[in-house]
């Protein structure tokens, strides 16, 4: 039991919080890519991107290992781009510190959405079944790449007033 919940229960509630998360994450890099944002969706990513990794933190096996690794330095990039975006306002150098922290805590969840695709779906274990395999490993690249530009592209049109 964690929380009250079944580990299987708990599980779900995590997957659907971290899908959540890379949802609005999305839509806040695509609103920065376009040089906008929206107060709403930076708060549901920040929000749901922070209880991703603070969700998984109890999950079975207990101690600390590659998943809690990446929960650990996905919260802090987070850290500095909640304060990037709500203390020091996106003021100045805080503008492009917080497009890269959070184009990197999204490129995070995005990484271990790979491997929980490529573990727990029939179809891309299939392709993949030691995640050493190109097809794992294209799929991981493609997410890198695509998140790097399009953080690069957001660091240079982003100019919220």
């Amino acid at each position: 039991m964690i929380f009250g919940m079944s580990v299987t229960t708990f599980t779900t509630v995590h997957v659907i919080i971290s899908l959540v998360g890379i949802a609005a994450g999305f839509i806040v890099l695509f609103g920065m890519v376009r040089g906008s944002f929206s107060r709403l969706w930076t708060a549901v990513f920040l929000a749901m991107t922070v209880l991703t990794s603070l969700t998984g933190f109890p999950i079975p096996p207990p101690g600390f290992d590659p998943p809690r690794a990446v929960g650990t330095l996905s919260l802090a990039l987070l850290a500095v781009a909640v304060l990037a975006f709500y203390v020091f306002r996106l003021a100045g150098r805080w503008r492009w510190i917080y497009v890269v922290t959070a184009t990197a805590a999204l490129y995070l969840n995005c990484f271990v959405g790979v491997i929980q695709t490529f573990q727990k779906i029939a179809f891309f274990k299939a392709l993949a079944p030691t995640q050493s395999e190109p097809p794992f490993a294209i799929a991981q690249a493609l997410v890198m790449l695509l998140l790097i530009g399009l953080g690069a592209l957001a660091v240079r049109k982003f100019r919220p007033v």
